[in-house]
């Protein structure tokens, strides 16, 4: 399903719902019938990023829109033409607002206004004092949309810091970490006023909730439990001043931090969305790559990878090996059925097109330039991210980091591969490292980690990542008894030892990781999820089916998937791209597809404050066809394994470090 389709008899996806609430709810309500009434549309630094993650230039257009206007920007005088002013209610964007249209010469004719969150009294009350601005505004609404769509069922609250505001050294008891938890809960309770749906809130339980704790508590640990209330708040406002907001639980919500999985953000994850963030150089969504041309110059190209591609969205989710085949196959297909755009460019019966052939095809045959280009642009994806894979031996990483997490290695490999591999780039060194330090708490005293330091070849800034690993629950160094004691752990959660999950038929080789936040969607649909490490803020309603009756096509008998010894018997001798097969094989695996069938039961939401990766988001799209309710991921940010370490390091000063 594309990202523009509204199949499912009605049924539409999270992403879909937020752009048509911006253009249906918002654009279309003041849309005038003729050219002469198209408008100006103005936004602040905030509300431009909610509207360019929902909506493409074009849909803003057709709801008549002539131009697009920075609010902090100084802009030309348009008095024949309306304003729609798209801002959030800070005090800054207000008194740019006023500053516009309150004078004796408004830069224009009339303003329709609509803020992203709710109005503050004190700035209604600003506006209400002005009254030639009263006499130019001719609409002034709540939208209740302050949030990021960075998927089709995720969605983030742009709070790039957060980590470091709320788990830093020097965070606690900050206005930063104040400012960062209200802004956090404020925009998250927008998505539910946004979607009209009233959440069940569980949270992840600070860890001196759990019986017979002696661990003290933090600010840090208490981030989602401070979460959990202040979203309450927000949500118990709605039900009395919003209109048609639910007065009973509609979906469930689970907050977490990121603490509840340290692997997830530094392991190498091997899906093709996961591998184009980690190892091309993307900004945001956008990659930037180099075409030749026929004159022997180069041409830059930047390309968005978003779900208005439909190989993009049919590959995303797959492992490189079998994006590989994928792709193969569309080669394979497209040229068994333009037998004569072949002939045309001199290629021989049965002859495969090269890259170069399908540039040379797409001047040749401009009828077949999407279809082709879409198909180049992959293959040229994909043979990148295969060169970077040999070329840093990704191969021998990811199984050793993959067998850390299911505890099928110690230390003494990680140290052989060390040595073995001097040329290791000093990044996945130091992602070894940390992945080592998560799962193998209290190992790594003073003394080994300046030897650990020295083997690798890292910094004491790389040092400090896995140091600061502490601040996130982790016991790196072993503590003394009778100190404080972040222990990892302690808040009686099993799940740092990783379950392994029964072996799929066909799996490819390196697919074992996979995150936490899967375990906790499946165990909350199971009716499984702890209530001691999980409470409710507020206990369901009477009847609210927190299980499999949400889910009306989730068997009862399901069980929980097998789980395996620590020490597991894998077969020898497989390449890095297969386990159980040859490359050669073809698949068949369902992963692949998009959810074709209308999901059920009642949503299900997962925010993570400190960021998100892009396998998590993944399991937004595996779970929603599995379980039949649309699974939809939130974060603060969206994080590159890069980007997370960067953040690590930043959670303490570098002298912080005992080397």
């Amino acid at each position: 399903m594309s990202d523009g389709d509204s199949s499912y008899g009605g049924w539409k996806n999270f992403r879909q719902m937020t752009r048509d609430r911006l253009l249906h709810e918002m654009l279309r309500t003041v849309k005038g019938e003729t050219v002469a009434s198209w408008k100006v549309l103005i936004m602040d630094e905030v509300t431009v990023k909610v509207m360019s993650n929902a909506c493409k230039m074009a849909d803003i257009t057709d709801e008549g829109i002539s131009l697009v206007e920075d609010l902090s920007k100084r802009r030309q005088p348009l008095p024949a033409l309306e304003a729609v002013y798209f801002i959030q209610p800070i005090r800054d964007s207000v008194q740019k607002f006023i500053a516009d249209m309150a004078g004796k010469t408004a830069l224009y004719k009339k303003a329709y206004v609509f803020f992203s969150s709710p109005l503050p009294r004190d700035y209604l009350n600003l506006i209400k004092s002005e009254q030639l601005l009263l006499s130019r505004i001719a609409a002034l609404r709540e939208m209740n949309l302050e949030y990021l769509t960075i998927d089709t069922q995720g969605f983030s609250t742009d709070n790039d810091k957060a980590l470091v505001q709320l788990f830093g050294e020097l965070s606690e008891g900050t206005r930063d970490y104040e400012v960062c938890l209200d802004t956090i809960a404020y925009r998250l309770s927008t998505v539910f006023a946004s979607l009209k749906e009233f959440p069940l809130v569980r949270y992840r339980a600070a860890k001196s909730s759990a019986p017979n704790s002696v661990t003290a508590t933090t600010g840090r640990d208490l981030v989602p439990t401070k979460m959990a209330a202040a979203l309450w708040e927000r949500l118990m406002k709605y039900k009395t001043t919003l209109a048609n907001f639910p007065k009973t639980e509609t979906c469930e919500l689970i907050i977490v931090d990121r603490s509840v999985d340290l692997v997830a953000p530094i392991i190498h994850e091997w899906t093709y969305d996961a591998m184009c963030h980690d190892l091309l150089d993307m900004d945001g969504n956008k990659f930037s790559y180099e075409v030749k041309l026929n004159t022997g110059r180069s041409d830059k190209k930047e390309v968005l990878l978003e779900e208005h591609d439909p190989v993009w969205l049919e590959l995303r989710d797959l492992h490189i090996a079998e994006v590989n085949l994928k792709l193969d196959e569309k080669m394979q297909q497209f040229g068994a059925k333009n037998k004569a755009a072949q002939i045309r460019l001199g290629a021989k019966e049965g002859q495969e097109l090269s890259t170069r052939d399908m540039q040379k095809m797409v001047q040749a045959l401009p009828q077949y330039r999407d279809q082709i280009e879409k198909l180049s642009l992959h293959i040229h994806i994909a043979t990148v991210i295969n060169n970077k894979i040999k070329e840093d031996a990704l191969d021998e990483v990811g199984n050793l980091e993959q067998d850390l997490v299911f505890g099928d290695a110690t230390s003494k490999e990680l140290i052989s591969i060390l040595n073995a591999k001097q040329e290791l780039s000093a990044e996945n060194k130091l992602r070894l490292l940390m992945i080592y330090a998560a799962t193998h708490p209290e190992k790594l005293d003073a003394t080994k980690r300046l030897q650990w330091m020295k083997l690798a070849r890292l910094t004491g800034d790389d040092m400090n990542a896995i140091n600061n690993l502490e601040y996130l629950g982790v016991s790196v160094t072993k503590k003394t008894s009778g100190g404080f004691s972040l222990k990892f752990g302690s808040r009686k959660n099993k799940r740092s030892l990783r379950k392994e999950r029964a072996e799929e038929e066909g799996a490819w080789k390196l697919s074992r990781f996979y995150p936490v936040l899967q375990d906790l969607v499946e165990d909350l649909v199971k009716g499984e999820l702890s209530k001691e490490e999980y409470p409710y803020v507020k206990e369901p309603a009477n009847g609210f089916p927190t299980s499999q009756g949400s889910n009306p096509n989730s068997p009862a008998s399901a069980g929980k998937p097998q789980v395996f010894s620590r020490r597991t018997n894998r077969p020898a001798g497989t390449t890095w791209a297969s386990k159980g097969r040859s490359m050669d094989e073809g698949s068949n695996d369902s992963r692949s597809s998009n959810h074709s069938r209308k999901p059920m039961g009642k949503r299900i939401f997962v925010f993570v404050i400190g960021g998100i990766t892009r396998s998590e988001l993944r399991i937004a799209h595996k779970l929603t066809a599995q379980l039949r309710r649309e699974v939809v991921i939130g974060c603060s940010s969206v994080d590159s394994p890069q980007q997370f370490i960067r953040k690590m390091k930043g959670l303490s000063s570098l002298d912080d470090v005992e080397l």
